[in-house]
């Protein structure tokens, strides 16, 4: 009888487990990030390195296309692209959110898709960011509901302001369904162009969309007029520090916090006066028809 368990001990020791599809996925983007970087630093030709972060990135996004199958919503494509902008730490879009994008065009509505496992594993990275800006919480349910997310993991080059979230149904089999009216931007103030992000977790996946508002967002007098009277303020203490010969710091940061209150003001104004406006339910439908569509509606 020992000897029987001996073997069998020996044997499970000998057991090696084959990697995960994911865990392939996440090695190989790891050694092409640090065979750009070993590049970088031995200061290769630009033409060298753009060509060695295309070829890294189409090797990735086979692996993903083959992970994540086709895609099957309405309206979208069934290939995608890598959603990876870049390989090099040193580039506008590294550190996305590992998936795939899916789009008809450049400039209309788009799916980004990845699964839970990788969705996870990148906020477990945003969590151990030294730069407190940057960090995430792990748990996918509360990430999701933040602007920082969507800003890292679905933009490159601006910060995603949310307006107000929409009241979803979630659909059914879906685990998590979230929708948010906002826009991106580099600065304070308005945003005019906003878009429509819906959220869905059904399973192993995790579909994030983003669609132009349709229709477009109106102007809301009282809260236009919040952040006119906030950007004259603004603008007053931003001209005594211009015409100080020191450089008053005081007035310099008066400006700021004038046109960041004010950009405060009007958000929430917006989000407290916009569900009254007639286009409010178009808007609400459009959300709740793209979760729906993604949860396979």
């Amino acid at each position: 009888m020992r000897l029987i368990w001996t073997l069998l001990f020996a044997l499970a020791g000998s057991v090696t487990f084959a990697a995960s599809p994911e865990d392939d996925y996440i090695a190989a983007r790891d050694k092409a990030i640090s065979d750009i970087a070993a590049q970088e630093s031995s200061n290769a030709a630009v033409e060298a390195l753009d060509a060695a972060n295309e070829k890294a990135r189409a090797d990735l996004e086979k692996r993903l296309s083959a992970l994540l199958g086709p895609l099957s919503v309405k309206d979208f494509p069934a290939t995608g692209t890598i959603n990876l902008e870049s390989l090099s730490a040193s580039d506008i879009g590294f550190g996305m959110l590992d998936g795939l994008r899916y789009a008809n065009s450049d400039e209309g509505p788009s799916i980004v898709a990845t699964t839970r496992g990788l969705a996870e594993r990148w906020l477990q990275s945003k969590a151990d960011e030294d730069d407190e800006s940057l960090k995430l919480p792990t748990g996918l349910g509360e990430a999701l509901k933040l602007d920082g997310f969507y800003a890292q993991a679905i933009g490159s080059d601006a910060a995603f302001v949310k307006t107000l979230d929409f009241a979803l149904k979630k659909p059914e089999g879906a685990d998590i369904a979230i929708a948010r009216l906002g826009g991106w931007t580099q600065d304070v103030g308005p945003i005019y162009d906003q878009q429509v992000v819906v959220a869905v977790v059904k399973g192993d996946r995790v579909l994030i969309a983003e669609a132009p508002a349709a229709p477009a967002v109106p102007k809301i007098a009282a809260c236009e007029a919040l952040w006119t009277a906030a950007d004259a303020t603004a603008q007053k203490f931003q001209q005594e520090y211009q015409g100080s010969d020191l450089k008053d710091q005081q007035a310099y940061d008066s400006a700021n916090a004038a046109w960041e209150k004010g950009d405060g003001d009007y958000r929430a104004c917006m989000g407290e006066r916009l569900p009254d406006d007639p286009t409010f339910p178009a808007l609400l439908a459009q959300a709740q028809e793209l979760a729906d569509h993604m949860a396979g509606k």
